[in-house]
């Protein structure tokens, strides 16, 4: 008895051993399978992705703050990474065996107002092989009022939101989201996947934007996607236009290159931000 309870507390005491934690697989592709025809699910898996760069898109940009319509300039970066499955985020070893390909998409904004500077930054992340679902975001801002921090992430089981923010009756907390949604902060990348040439039209759930400083419960659009060559006028190179409306009153519209990799050249959407192409390059932006 004693060489028993000396071995069990032995055991009790020896810390376990850190496991890397199984694979997870997203579910919220289910739930989406009602548009996945409408999307080419291998529009990242292109060569063009290996030359281990970013592609660097900046826009000159419009928002509404304070009921005045903010110049800035607005940088959208998409990358391919690898994850690994332990950590969920960009791996630092690349030997480990529980890695997976994910594609990022980083957008960067500062604008000045009359009373000081908003700073917006918004990261998604989805599977290499899934455009549609979302894997995982983070979004901060940051102005003289306060910080204000969301996450998104799918776990394979749950999908839900945490969110801290200096916002009476929001502060910190969590809550859970439906699974069928595409995220509006996404669409000037998920987009980039449809299958333009079938001019796609369907409908789709949207989450609305959480690229703001407040934490407010979600709101959720049943929109209509329609597709549509864009007119000559329209755009500086040869695009496709997607509309989107969201409800009565509220129609966003996006125009896509028509050539890969499809690349956002505009958007106007209904409350007021704006987006046109300034540049785009493929660039190692970190340092070595």
């Amino acid at each position: 008895m004693p060489l028993l309870l000396a071995g069990l507390l032995l055991s009790g005491c020896t810390p376990a051993e850190d496991k890397p934690a199984k694979a997870r697989t997203p579910v919220s592709a289910q739930a989406l399978q009602a548009v996945m025809p409408a999307f080419d699910q291998q529009w990242a898996m292109r060569k063009l992705w290996e030359d281990g760069l970013a592609e660097v898109a900046t826009y000159d940009a419009e928002r509404v703050i304070y009921k005045k319509k903010r110049l800035f300039e607005y940088t959208q970066i998409t990358v391919k990474e690898a994850f690994n499955q332990q950590f969920n985020v960009k791996t630092d070893d690349y030997k480990r065996d529980d890695l997976f390909p994910v594609m990022k998409i980083n957008q960067f904004c500062s604008i000045q107002t009359d009373q000081y500077p908003y700073h917006y930054l918004t990261s998604l992340f989805f599977r290499r092989d899934q455009p549609v679902s979302l894997f995982k975001m983070s979004s901060s801002s940051q102005e003289w009022c306060g910080n204000t921090f969301k996450s998104i992430i799918d776990d394979g089981v749950n999908f839900e939101m945490w969110f801290h923010s200096y916002w009476d009756g929001q502060g910190d907390n969590n809550r859970d989201l439906r699974r069928d949604i595409i995220l509006e902060d996404a669409l000037p990348y998920t987009l980039r996947a449809l299958r333009f040439d079938q001019k796609p039209s369907f409908n789709l759930t949207v989450l609305d934007l959480q690229q703001t400083n407040k934490a407010t419960p979600p709101v959720y659009y049943q929109a209509r996607l329609t597709t549509a060559e864009a007119p000559a006028a329209d755009a500086a190179e040869p695009a496709w236009r997607v509309a989107l409306v969201l409800a009565p009153g509220k129609e966003s519209v996006y125009w896509f290159a028509k050539k890969y990799p499809n690349i956002l050249l505009r958007q106007a959407t209904w409350d007021g931000r704006t987006l046109r192409l300034k540049s785009v390059r493929r660039y190692a932006y970190w340092p070595k």
